[in-house]
């Protein structure tokens, strides 16, 4: 059991027997009295995000979660199918559990899969991929003048803001936490 005001971002819970991924937790304290803690969270069987609210003091389950190192091996419509590499076990997750994570997936990275009671139920990227652009606009002489960026198109479909100087068919190094361009690869 976990205090409600330990609550992260990332964290595995149970409530009513399903298993919830954190997604955002905001918490606000009154002059007096006990603070409220509000978390929006995703159901990992259904997919859906609710908001739950709670009072201080309150204790929640928290899930067991296991991870495994695998192989992302190919997408086959809305499936995405995984290699573990100890054990050669293949596991296919679908779009929905993945989620935003589908736009950092490229055929033989190495990844991280979390399990709960055996059950694959979310992927943890590494903190940055080098990914390949596609499509972006040409750069002129003096875009630099008035700083920012421009729209570029990554190989996996990911739309990221990229310096003027970054070119078609140029490969970046983007942040997975946050979507961001960092450097060229």
């Amino acid at each position: 059991m976990v205090e409600v005001g330990d609550i992260r971002k990332g964290m595995a819970l149970i409530i009513d027997n399903d298993i919830y991924i954190v997604l955002d937790v905001n918490k606000h304290f009154t002059a007096r009295g006990s603070g409220i803690i509000r978390t929006k969270m995703k159901n990992i069987r259904t997919g859906y995000v609710r908001e739950f609210k709670f009072n201080s003091g309150e204790k929640v389950e928290e899930a067991s979660l296991s991870l495994r190192h695998v192989q992302y091996l190919y997408r086959d419509g809305d499936l995405f199918y995984f290699m573990d590499l100890e054990t050669y076990e293949q596991y296919a997750l679908d779009k929905d559990i993945i989620g935003e994570a589908v736009y950092y997936l490229k055929e033989n990275m190495e990844l991280d899969l979390q399990f709960h009671d055996s059950t694959p139920i979310g992927v943890v990227l590494p903190n940055t991929v080098i990914l390949e652009v596609v499509e972006t606009a040409p750069s002129y002489k003096g875009d630099t003048v008035s700083g920012g960026g421009k729209p570029a198109v990554c190989e996996t479909g990911l739309k990221v803001i990229v310096p003027f100087f970054v070119e078609t068919g140029q490969k970046i190094k983007v942040d997975t936490r946050t979507g961001e361009y960092i450097e060229r690869a």
